[in-house]
């Protein structure tokens, strides 16, 4: 599979989806929570176009949450090494090059516009990342007019006829480089690229201008858009008020998350008073829990029963040998894949060489440990058993570690309240105060 024949369907690349987007799904992610699907029509040529904030990850969340063999547009540079490109090229990925690759060099994009429309003629879907380069914030930022002009220029090589639909796609991350997060993605309604077709006849530069502008304000519908100003304090409240519903699929942390920016948005131009306090406490706890060393949801509780606090040890203890088991699986998988991330700069590639290099000890260390507990243990129904229980327990002693820090917590909360810890009231007395004025706004009615 080269670039000649990208927009074919490819068993081998349908082989290689399924075992990676497994994966994804299951195993680095806990939960993968996918809105808007029935927007996407396969019968049409379409262009996604999904916000850009954890490098390769969003590409992946596009690829692995719906059918298809969708083709990508990257920078040229990535391909100038001819055994990269031939893999680049199998992971149905185009070059797209620049002023910066060399004003000479530009003249290849004229292939790289055809196979694009080969692409959409196909129906393959074409998959383009409008803001050009990612950036760790939840805010979109100015889109590049590339996605408009392939669009226009496709539809205008085909006599207007190909009638292509623009997806804007919103990604959330709950945590860009930690490993079992949840990863929600929203397909939003389709932009009739049509629409614009006479604009585009009479003028062109305002036809891409109209467009992008369009393009800009679905996207930021259909993610969490948070301005500039103030943004720390409003980025750390989604996880304050709204992060005990991170596993809702009914409705999702990615809507409340973007109603409250909404109504906080409001706030500020109906009484800023008001939204200058939220903006306060919300500062102020995130730094007086991390002093104490405490979360979110320690404040959340009024009271910390000691009989459950105890039965929690006690399945601690009783379990402790799973989890033990467990971290065969976690150590392979998991840690190693953190010693590499040490020597990269940019954290927000950090979970793409997680997530690769999981990846490649899974198709080595998996067939391994199968061949192992077949030869180990008899009867083979057994040594498969075993084979199975492996990854289970591994994502066992993840969760395992996640209660033990709960439980811990909860014995530090009891301690400062019996303790009468003074900066412990104070943290409380925020909290509480911070979630009236946030229920005020009504931000989780539906």
């Amino acid at each position: 599979m080269g670039k000649e024949n990208i927009e074919k369907y490819s068993a081998g690349y349908a082989l290689l989806k399924s075992v990676a987007g497994f994966w994804h799904n299951n195993v680095f992610y806990r939960k993968v929570i996918v809105m808007g699907h029935e927007n996407i029509n396969p019968k049409d040529p379409l262009i996604y176009a999904p916000n850009h904030q954890n490098a390769l990850m969003d590409a992946l969340a596009v690829l692995f949450t719906h059918s298809g063999q969708p083709v990508f547009l990257a920078r040229a540079d990535i391909f100038r090494k001819k055994m990269v490109a031939a893999v680049l090229y199998f992971l149905k990925i185009l070059p797209v090059y620049r002023i910066r690759d060399g004003f000479s060099s530009l003249k290849a994009n004229d292939d790289i516009f055809i196979k694009t429309i080969d692409v959409l003629k196909n129906r393959n879907g074409l998959v383009i990342l409008p803001e050009g380069d990612h950036a760790g914030f939840r805010r979109l930022r100015q889109l590049k007019k590339g996605i408009c002009r392939v669009a226009f220029q496709s539809d205008e090589a085909t006599g207007f006829n190909l009638k292509i639909k623009i997806i804007p796609v919103g990604i959330e991350y709950s945590h860009y480089t930690r490993y079992r997060q949840v990863l929600t993605i929203n397909y939003g309604k389709p932009i009739e690229v049509s629409e614009y077709h006479d604009l585009y006849r009479e003028s062109p530069e305002k036809a891409l201008n109209e467009l992008r502008a369009r393009l800009s304000e679905e996207m930021k519908s259909n993610m969490i858009h948070i301005p500039e100003d103030d943004y720390d304090a409003i980025d750390e409240l989604r996880s304050m008020i709204n992060g005990r519903f991170g596993d809702d699929i009914k409705f999702p942390k990615m809507f409340r998350d973007r109603l409250m920016v909404e109504k906080l948005n409001q706030l500020k131009n109906t009484d800023r008073t008001a939204y200058e306090k939220i903006c306060s406490l919300s500062t102020s706890i995130k730094q007086k829990t991390q002093k104490l060393g405490i979360d979110y949801r320690l404040l959340e509780k009024k009271k910390h029963p000691l009989g459950w606090l105890i039965a929690g040890i006690l399945g601690i203890v009783l379990t402790f040998p799973l989890f033990i088991y467990g971290n065969i699986f976690n150590l392979t998988f998991l840690e190693i894949p953190n010693l590499q991330i040490r020597k990269i700069k940019d954290p927000q590639f950090h979970s793409s060489v997680k997530y690769g290099i999981s990846l490649v000890l899974a198709f080595v260390f998996l067939p391994l440990y199968l061949i192992l507990s077949l030869l180990i243990f008899s009867p083979w129904w057994l040594g498969l058993l075993i084979f199975f229980s492996l990854p289970l327990s591994g994502l066992f002693a993840w969760d395992y570690y996640l209660v033990f820090k709960r439980i811990k917590g909860g014995f530090k909360a009891r301690d400062l309240i019996r303790n009468k810890n003074s900066e412990f009231a104070i943290l409380r007395n925020d909290h509480q105060e911070l979630l009236k004025l946030i229920k005020d706004l009504k931000i989780n009615e539906k």
